[in-house]
């Protein structure tokens, strides 16, 4: 079933097997931990950075993904002008083969995402860790990420370079796909806020896989 699934929605990129990867499910089921458990245990920024650091990335990737939920249109705060629909915005910061390296808080859909690193101290942990951290235009302005040239009639240098970021940037924005290959993911009927939880207790789930190989 797991592989059956995994093939359905084209996840080639998990290093885990499909045995394995339903190993590591049951044993948290039977262990019985909740949602808010496993998000406790999430790597926090500071700590996943420095490792980063010290494990030799040559580069990290950032990138915001919406985690649709199931509100009206006068829910205005949920809403993302970018997506076009309701949801909660998350921040995932990857390597540049896509494994998560971490996930933010969630905040309202109408956040912007350079707001949202702003707010969750992303600029902050980055510099002070030395890490070079490619992002895309939405992201443009900050010293402290290395963005696309914006703007028309770019001389084909910048052209060329934008090619080469999206090139690099590409498999590491991938890892969002990795958190809504989870159905619960998807779109939320719950409470929005337990976006945060949710995403948390995934990544926690994926790190403790990935030690695991």
């Amino acid at each position: 079933m797991v592989r059956r699934h995994r093939a359905k929605i084209s996840t080639r990129w998990r290093r885990l097997h499909p045995g394995r990867q339903a190993l590591l499910v049951l044993i948290y089921l039977h262990k019985g931990e909740t949602y808010a458990e496993m998000a406790a245990r999430a790597p926090k920024l500071r700590a996943v950075l420095r490792k980063a650091a010290a494990d030799g990335h040559p580069y990290l990737v950032v990138d915001g993904t919406l985690i649709l939920i199931d509100r009206v249109k006068a829910d205005r705060p949920f809403y993302s002008g970018k997506h076009k629909r309701h949801g909660m915005n998350l921040q995932v910061i990857a390597t540049p083969e896509g494994d998560i390296v971490w996930v933010s808080g969630a905040l309202p859909g109408s956040t912007h995402d350079l707001a949202a690193v702003r707010i969750w101290s992303v600029l902050r942990e980055l510099e002070a860790a030395g890490l070079v951290v490619l992002a895309d235009k939405g992201y443009h302005g900050v010293k402290e990420l290395v963005t696309p040239y914006k703007g028309k009639g770019k001389p084909p240098s910048q052209k060329d370079a934008n090619r080469a970021h999206a090139r690099l940037r590409g498999p590491g924005e991938r890892a969002n796909a990795q958190l809504k290959s989870w159905r619960v993911l998807r779109k939320l009927r719950c409470c929005p806020w337990k976006a945060e939880l949710l995403a948390k207790a995934i990544h926690l789930l994926q790190v403790r896989g990935l030690q695991a190989t």
